[in-house]
């Protein structure tokens, strides 16, 4: 049965709550090892299906559980290119900004 609008605004802040209480007790920890692909160096139409596949993980994170979206986020902030504290924050900023947002494209 679906759940309810009610419901799933429950369940929703229910896992904004575990995951503010995650990130206070430090988030996920750094991996030391890189992503295994390099995106600048791909192709267009490569660069396009991560596009596709990362705009779709997105619209669908919070309908997640909480620790495949850990796993994800853990993965995604490995690249240790860039500063791991700024990568976590900007990732966590825009899923907090885009949640429930439709893939209208």
């Amino acid at each position: 049965m679906a759940k309810t609008q009610s419901q799933r605004a429950k369940a929703a802040k229910q896992k904004a709550i575990a995951l503010a209480r995650w990130d206070d007790e430090g988030g996920a920890p750094a991996v030391p090892s890189p992503l295994r692909y390099e995106v600048r160096g791909l192709p267009d139409t490569e660069r396009r299906v991560l596009e596709c596949l990362g705009a779709a993980l997105v619209e669908e994170w919070s309908n997640l559980p909480t620790d495949i979206q850990r796993t994800i986020f853990q993965r995604a902030t490995a690249d240790n290119v860039y500063d791991p504290a700024e990568l976590k924050s900007r990732i966590a900023r825009f899923l907090h900004d885009h949640k429930g947002a439709s893939g209208a494209r």
